[in-house]
């Protein structure tokens, strides 16, 4: 009886362990799929752009994927997630999710914030109102705070401007930025940028020539205006510019009337805009405006910074309109070199 006992108890303990690790094994099975196999389902695509905006929370995540049809299992997903402790880990970004990710491998990339950059280029623009609809689309700040940064005096100063120079600080190129980048850091961004391009060689001669490096931006996007492409020609515009800022003279350029005006498609100034009464139009304040008509470049800069010596006061359009100029020391030349591109206006009747 004894025996029978014995052998009883041996079959339900190696029943037990059967089961156990049968249990173990099942249990195994399922936390090798939840880790590490496929999770991610995208279909066609290869991978998917998501945006976890600031101040998401872990269901917040779970909403976007969903949104997204991203998780072929959301269970697996918020068992890991809490194993991994990401749901109290969630950082924003944009980020690229592949096809056929594992939890594991999305979850690490949304745990170490591991983002998809951004880029953004500043070529082409005039206003700081034209910045800002670029930057808006591109970053999550948000674009009236953005235009609140841009006109606060006291929030500019702390990188030495203000709104009506603040363009100074923005050197067109392409940039990379994250999603999440917030308005500071944003403007911590391009102010690093600014000080990696004034240099103290830069700085001293803009200090030569007398002026400071907001009125070197200033002039340089007055001379890129004129001449957007030919860096030699830039630096002969920038030295007749010189000439008459050193003679009293006004610069008289066409571009800050333009630029006064807000028309940008304007293409022949009219006697009536020239009057337009503002402290950009050159054609009547003495010196530099309060600030640049633009978004000077790197080459524009050095244009102003390494201008060419000569004795030119006077300039105008060639008449073959292929942005080149006529460079003159008189007026009577000058007005020999003007009424050839005023005809060729006419000619196109370009009014």
């Amino acid at each position: 009886m004894a025996k029978k006992k014995s052998s009883f108890f041996k079959k339900i303990i190696i029943s037990f362990f059967v089961l156990l690790v049968l249990a173990t094994s099942i249990g195994g099975y399922f936390a090798y799929q939840s880790i590490y196999q496929s999770n991610v389902n995208l279909g066609d695509k290869k991978s998917q752009i998501i945006y976890i905006p600031t101040g998401s929370t872990f269901s917040d995540v779970l909403k976007i994927l969903s949104e997204n049809s991203i998780l072929a299992n959301k269970t697996s997903f918020e068992w890991l997630a809490e194993k991994k402790n990401y749901k109290s880990a969630v950082k924003a970004g944009k980020y690229r999710i592949l096809a056929n990710m594992s939890n594991n491998a999305l979850i690490n990339l949304l745990r170490a914030g591991i983002q998809e950059p951004i880029e953004i280029n500043f070529n082409g623009l005039k206003t700081t109102n034209q910045l800002i609809a670029r930057v808006a689309k591109r970053i999550e700040a948000d674009s009236l705070d953005l235009y609140y940064a841009f006109n606060d005096n006291a929030f500019l100063s702390k990188y030495g401007f203000n709104k009506n120079n603040v363009q100074a600080l923005f050197l067109p190129n392409t940039y990379q930025f994250y999603w999440n980048t917030s308005v500071d850091e944003f403007f911590e961004r391009m102010a690093t940028e600014y000080k990696k391009y004034w240099t103290e060689e830069r700085i001293q001669k803009a200090k030569k020539i007398k002026l400071t490096q907001v009125e070197v931006s200033t002039l340089a996007s007055i001379v890129q205006s004129e001449q957007c492409c030919d860096t030699e020609e830039q630096k002969t515009i920038a030295g007749l510019y010189l000439n008459r800022l050193k003679m009293g003279m006004k610069l008289q350029s066409d571009p800050t009337v333009i630029f006064a005006i807000g028309d940008f498609s304007d293409r022949r100034v009219s006697y009536e805009e020239l009057k337009f009464n503002s402290p950009y139009n050159t054609y009547i304040i003495n010196g530099l405006p309060p600030g640049p008509i633009g978004f000077a470049n790197t080459k524009a800069l050095d244009a102003v910074l390494n201008f060419e010596k000569h004795d030119y006061i006077f300039m105008c359009a060639k008449e073959d309109l292929s942005g080149k100029h006529y460079f003159a020391k008189t007026a009577a030349q000058h007005e020999i070199y003007a009424k050839k591109y005023r005809d060729a206006l006419n000619k196109r009747n370009i009014h």
